[in-house]
């Protein structure tokens, strides 16, 4: 046989693409590098222009946090402890942090949820599991020691590491900096209200009690533990020199005059002296990006107290 048919029936045998018995070996090298080509200028804009999984955020720290690190263009969806940045608030809301409901949830038809810890019911938290959306988990320790590392768990859940390792980096050295500040001789108390509850202070192992330690106060109610409601006997036994609120708080007594209303607080030093300092809720309580800072600034107004 001819070697020029011999190899002929090689590539007939050999490459299943060579259905034409008159290419040649050099014809199909050509055409299958021409087709390389054009397989690589279709495909490549499509996995460059690939957009973020449609996100659902669970958690106002952690919505601060996206946002901080610049990662919020894929949020479709917040719950509603979500109010900063401002503009989250306007997306769609599937309920409160603690009363989720799997189907308000799915009815935005996610594909990534990041969820703060804090997030219930926890057999909601399975459906969604269950439902094949993916779910990253963040931990909600109420800590300063514990923001630079939540800091980083968001940023590795939106593929933001760099940027959440210079966040981080510089929280921490904030956190720092109320670390090296010497204690200030005032008795705080942290006044905790919402709206249709009796207003409580913050005893041991509670954000508020953190908070006051962070800036070298002592916590007149250091005895208690949790949140306890107070009354007028407890006010004016422990004497607090000064209160710690948060803006929905003092709002939901009615304003600054309904903290000084509050049976008892007249009888103490704070009452008396009308020492009240308010903060951003989320920026105070929320031990996110903003919380240090928060701080810093609450720790300089203490220090005109003295």
């Amino acid at each position: 046989m001819p070697a020029y048919l011999a190899n002929r029936s090689y590539l007939c045998r050999n490459a299943t693409f060579a259905s034409r018995p008159t290419f040649s070996l050099l014809r199909i090298i050509r055409w299958a590098l021409s087709l390389a080509v054009v397989f690589s200028m279709c495909v490549m804009p499509a996995v460059s222009a690939q957009e973020a999984p449609r996100t659902v955020v669970i958690g106002g720290d952690v919505a601060e946090t996206l946002a901080s690190l610049d990662a919020t263009d894929s949020l479709v969806g917040r719950d509603d402890t979500v109010l900063y940045p401002p503009e989250l608030a306007d997306l769609p809301s599937i309920g409160y942090l603690h009363r989720l409901s799997a189907e308000s949830v799915l009815s935005l038809r996610p594909q990534r949820l990041i969820v703060s810890a804090d997030a219930g019911p926890e057999e909601v938290l399975e459906q969604l599991r269950a439902s094949g959306v993916s779910m990253v988990t963040i931990p909600a320790e109420k800590r300063l020691d514990a923001i630079p590392d939540k800091v980083r768990k968001v940023a590795a859940a939106v593929g933001a590491d760099e940027r959440g390792d210079a966040l981080a980096e510089s929280l921490s050295a904030q956190i720092d900096a109320l670390r090296e500040l010497p204690p200030l001789d005032l008795r705080g108390m942290f006044l905790l209200s919402h709206s249709g509850m009796t207003p409580m202070v913050a005893g041991q192992d509670t954000g508020g009690g953190g908070i006051m330690q962070a800036v070298g106060i002592d916590n007149a109610f250091a005895s208690l533990n949790g949140y306890r409601p107070v009354g007028s006997e407890g006010l004016v036994s422990h004497q607090p020199e000064v209160i710690i609120a948060t803006t929905l708080g003092v709002q939901a007594l009615g304003g600054e005059e309904g903290v000084w209303a509050l049976p008892g607080m007249a009888l103490t030093p704070a009452g008396r002296n009308q020492r009240l300092l308010i903060f951003d809720d989320l920026a105070l309580l929320g031990f996110g990006p903003r919380t240090p800072d928060t701080l810093l600034k609450l720790r300089r107004a203490l220090e005109t107290l003295q």
